[in-house]
């Protein structure tokens, strides 16, 4: 079972009100809902809003629906927030609707509390707001950081800094770019988007703007949060054991697997035409070079190798593919 909630907070009664929450987490539950493929992913995710049209939503509300994902097992418990954050000496806070000072909202203290006791295998928290770094800090020394085993955090800003929102309120930069990588454009090969690769996408996306994402988690292996179209089918990926007996493995090339050619080749008896089985593998190895998986050695591209007898090798990140099919791990 994959759970989450997701809460975007526009309308305050006492605080200046937001403009692009409700659009945030509308975006969010639209990609988290079903994988490329239109699978289901976080089946029917509870949503929170907090607009113009809907009852403010009180700090109890938020409490409770918290609570709730993290109580029960399940594979993950995802936790998102778009909304008004705020801190101070003694912690910081969620805003919920009614807030009136900030320090009224929900504690991250007790967000946390409620996903270090969850029984979930996986709690990921993602936040998009003010200050929203400085949860999962030791309350007393904040460089130190307490995460049960299996919890991650994301968060759009540091302890110091404020959550921006794009100039045509469309919503905020972080969330914008955590949509664009849970999409896709975070995805390894095989398709799967971790938090690791989502924060890796945004920070560089960030550049150098004053607003940094920040990253904290106590994972042994990442939990993948969207399957996105691969770039490469299994298949292929595969196949690179059988092509390459080793990582090291020279390919060696010849015309016979490039089955295009100019009329000159054509006529010429000592080049060996197209053979149909080598240019099926010729394909596959040039579906390998679209992915930076392979190179050829001594040419610029695969059909000069091909053309003239030389041979290719995988990348570094080839490599890494063909050791992780070696061991059964793909």
């Amino acid at each position: 079972m994959r759970k989450a909630l997701i809460i975007g907070i526009d309308q305050y009664s006492s605080i200046d009100s937001l403009s692009g929450c409700v659009k945030d987490a509308n975006a969010v539950v639209k990609v988290l809902e079903r994988n490329a493929d239109n699978s289901t992913n976080f089946q029917t995710p509870r949503l929170i809003l907090g607009s113009k049209e809907t009852p403010i939503v009180k700090k109890s509300i938020l409490k409770a629906a918290v609570r709730e994902l993290f109580q029960g097992e399940c594979e993950i418990a995802l936790l998102y927030f778009a909304g008004h954050g705020y801190v101070e000496d003694t912690g910081g806070y969620l805003c919920a609707g009614d807030c009136e000072t900030g320090d009224d909202g929900l504690s991250l203290h007790e967000v946390m509390t409620l996903a270090n006791r969850s029984k979930a295998k996986n709690r990921v928290i993602i936040l998009d707001s003010c200050h929203s770094g400085v949860i999962g800090s030791n309350p007393i020394d904040t460089s130190l950081t307490e995460l049960k085993e299996g919890t991650t955090i994301l968060t759009a800003s540091t302890e110091d800094q404020y959550a921006m929102e794009n100039s045509d309120a469309s919503g905020g930069v972080f969330t914008t770019l955590l949509v664009d990588a849970l999409e896709g454009a975070a995805a390894n090969l095989v398709g799967d988007v971790t938090p690791g690769s989502i924060y890796a996408h945004i920070d560089q996306s960030l550049g150098p703007w004053a607003q940094r994402p920040v990253f904290k988690t106590n994972v042994q292996t990442f939990v993948s949060l969207r399957k996105a179209k691969p770039a490469i089918t299994l298949s292929d990926l595969q196949a690179l054991i059988t092509y390459f007996p080793n990582a090291d493995y020279k390919f060696p090339l010849d015309p016979s697997f490039e089955p295009e050619r100019f009329e000159e080749h054509k006529l010429d008896p000592n080049i060996l035409p197209p053979d149909p089985v080598n240019t099926q593998i010729f394909a596959c190895l040039q579906r390998y070079v679209k992915v930076n998986l392979l190179r050829p050695i001594g040419a610029t591209h695969m059909w000069h190798a091909a053309m003239n007898s030389k041979s290719c090798e995988l990348t570094v990140l080839g490599q890494h593919y063909w050791k992780l099919v070696k061991n059964r791990l793909i």
